[in-house]
């Protein structure tokens, strides 16, 4: 049977987590989960702990604090509270922290669309990342709640988590989906478009007036219009986007190309 990792960067305690959860189940996935013990949003793909205990007598060992907790929204699966961000939580259960290594790692439903190039700042998405670079498949799940919303759909992104998962394992070990849905009731999504990653999300995060000794931030809608195609455009033409997304690897193109002799060197200043 597949084996799934849900987690999130939400936290153990958000509706997102229960709903993926039970779209794994629904699909037959045999589930496992370990989200945060407390919100890690913005964690990108971070493997940093809260809380983290030296061991004693080894300088470069430390531990990290694993609650087993009994969800009553997700009765009879194994499920892990961890005082860690996603990304580090993708990585230990590569390492088989919480049994058997996942065969794919899905990270959501987050609350708020990961558009765009920014989602290299998502822990949602750093967590399928991570899990993509640890030989499993990877979805990241977001629901477009934007900042004022009356409701929170999950059922519907759960819903299309059912029907992408099928097309993720048609992919090889590696692959990852960033998923987007619009906050909409059960029925109401179009469907679901393959789209490019916008320049920015449908949200950025600026830096108001100055004060001293303090660095102040804000978020803010966006008021241009997206870039055709993208993810933020076709999301806001109502579809679910998803766009496949690639986990840390070496460019193509060679840092020496079209230097001196072409060669995959550089000479030092100053040395002999």
């Amino acid at each position: 049977m597949t084996r799934a990792l849900i987690t999130n960067d939400d936290g153990i305690a958000s509706p997102g987590l229960y709903a993926l959860a039970h779209a794994a189940i629904d699909a037959g996935l045999d589930v496992v989960i370990a989200a945060p013990a407390e919100e890690a949003s913005g964690s990108s793909a971070a493997i940093t702990g809260t809380n983290t205990i030296a061991v004693t007598g080894h300088t470069d060992a430390s531990t990290i604090k694993v609650e087993k907790r009994e969800l009553v929204e997700v009765p009879g699966v194994a499920a892990y509270s961890v005082r860690a961000a996603p990304g580090l939580i993708a990585l230990l259960a590569a390492h088989g922290a919480f049994g058997d290594p996942p065969d794919l790692v899905l990270s959501g439903i987050n609350r708020g669309a990961n558009l765009g190039r920014v989602i290299l700042h998502s822990g949602t998405v750093g967590a399928a990342l991570t899990g993509g670079v640890n030989d499993a498949r990877g979805l990241a799940v977001s629901l477009d709640v934007g900042l004022n919303p009356e409701a929170h759909h999950w059922e519907t992104a759960a819903g299309v988590v059912g029907d992408i998962l099928a097309v993720l394992l048609e992919h090889p070990a590696g692959t990852v989906f960033n998923l987007n849905v619009p906050n909409v009731p059960p029925g109401g999504v179009i469907e679901v478009r393959e789209a490019t990653l916008a320049p920015f999300g449908i949200v950025q995060t600026t830096m108001t007036e100055p004060v001293e000794g303090d660095v102040r931030l804000t978020v803010r809608e966006l008021p241009d219009v997206p870039l055709p195609g993208s993810d933020a455009a076709l999301l806001e033409a109502g579809y679910a986007t998803i766009t496949n997304v690639v986990a840390v690897q070496q460019s193509g193109v060679a840092v020496f190309a079209g230097r001196r002799g072409d060669r995959a060197e550089l000479h030092v200043s100053g040395a002999p």
